[in-house]
């Protein structure tokens, strides 16, 4: 059976006439983002967002057209809205630094603080802090949600141990899930765990602000955002249209992690978002058969760090497997495990971001340049 080719699915869509222009779907420049991965095919239709709800057959179509194909298994067309052109496109100001206070018009209308949960590189454990930092807040007597913001690969529905949908309100929007006294929202409830979002940067952000407005969050004393690793989309969406309180920044001790913190400070100092803290993940080992004590990636190194950069230190957790298993298990070990060595260290931690956002003594935020 021959591959399907690019050309082969653009002469699918040149047959998909665009209602408005008259023109095919390609030749009017709607298509873009065409990823071809064995037999799966995803793209983007680019439409302007008035005309979202009358072009969903015209979606439709173009899924149809594809799936025809021979050797084509499955077809995922996306609408999205497409960028004005840079000359139509007034001159935007510099964003203005800000507080906590939120903007006229917010997503998140009733939720008193945002605060990101970020790292500059992957695997250094920053969706475990994350769950656990959120659900010892809630033991701490706050009223808590959590937004899994990493929508290429979403975390919270195993972190947290759901496995139900979110079910629709009557007023159109969805109800949060619920787990340790947490509410949370993520795209890994809504797919399965093993489906590979093929989204563009567009298309990440327009799933954020609907995890934000079209959910009911209700009131909330705190969201905390669980962010992708790095700093892209993502990351700019979250600063540019919610009024975050702050950033914790979370890395492992050694110097290569550490390279990548700098660079995620060095992000939210130009979008004038406030980094609370950093805390260090995997700080130290300690064997459960001897008690002897191994600094598998070094120790001390974000405490340092967090010096250097003027910024606060909020604390250390260790390399242990209890938290390894009680996180693939569904069940936080904050939640799991409440009177235990490991949940005091993330309560520590949740209460120390607890004095930043009400004013508490703390360094001013840092201020990096890239040189």
């Amino acid at each position: 059976m021959a591959e399907v080719s690019q050309e082969d699915v653009q002469a699918a869509l040149r047959k998909v006439i665009d209602p408005v222009s008259g023109e095919d779907i390609v030749t009017n420049g709607m298509i873009s983002g065409l990823v071809i991965k064995d037999r799966n095919i995803g793209f983007v239709i680019e439409i302007d967002p008035a005309d979202a709800e009358r072009m969903e057959p015209l979606r439709k179509a173009a899924e149809r057209a594809v799936l025809a194909l021979e050797g084509v298994s499955s077809v995922s067309a996306i609408l999205t809205a497409h960028n004005e052109a840079p000359a139509e496109r007034p001159p935007q100001p510099e964003p203005a630094p800000r507080g906590n206070s939120a903007p006229e018009t917010s997503l998140l209308p009733g939720v008193e603080a945002i605060v990101a949960v970020a790292s500059g590189k992957g695997g250094v454990g920053k969706s475990t802090t994350a769950v656990n930092i959120a659900v010892a807040l809630a033991s701490l007597g706050k009223k808590v949600g959590i937004l899994d913001a990493d929508v290429y690969g979403p975390s919270l529905p195993r972190m947290l141990g759901i496995t139900e949908k979110p079910q629709p309100l009557d007023d159109k929007r969805i109800a949060p899930m619920e787990a340790w006294g947490v509410k949370a929202m993520s795209m890994g409830f809504m797919v399965p765990e093993d489906t590979a979002m093929v989204w563009r940067g567009p298309m990440v952000m327009g799933a954020l602000e609907q995890m934000m407005r079209e959910v009911d969050w209700g009131p909330l004393d705190v969201l905390i955002v669980d962010m992708p690793p790095g700093t892209g989309d993502a990351q700019l969406t979250m600063a540019q249209r919610v009024p975050l309180a702050g950033a914790v920044i979370v890395s492992t001790p050694q110097d290569i992690a550490l390279i990548d913190t700098r660079k995620g400070m060095n992000m939210f100092a130009k979008v004038y978002v406030p980094v609370l803290g950093i805390v260090e993940n995997m700080s130290t080992f300690v064997c459960p058969r001897c008690g002897e004590r191994t600094d598998i990636f070094g120790h001390g190194g974000a405490r340092e760090e967090a010096s250097k950069l003027a910024c606060d230190f909020l604390g250390e957790i260790p390399l242990d497997v209890s938290i390894r298993v009680t996180s693939d298990a569904g069940q936080p070990i904050t939640a799991s495990e409440p009177e235990g060595p490991h949940a005091e260290a993330y309560r520590q931690i949740a209460a120390a971001l607890l004095e930043k956002m009400s004013g508490g003594q703390s360094r001013p935020a840092p201020g990096i340049a890239m040189e």
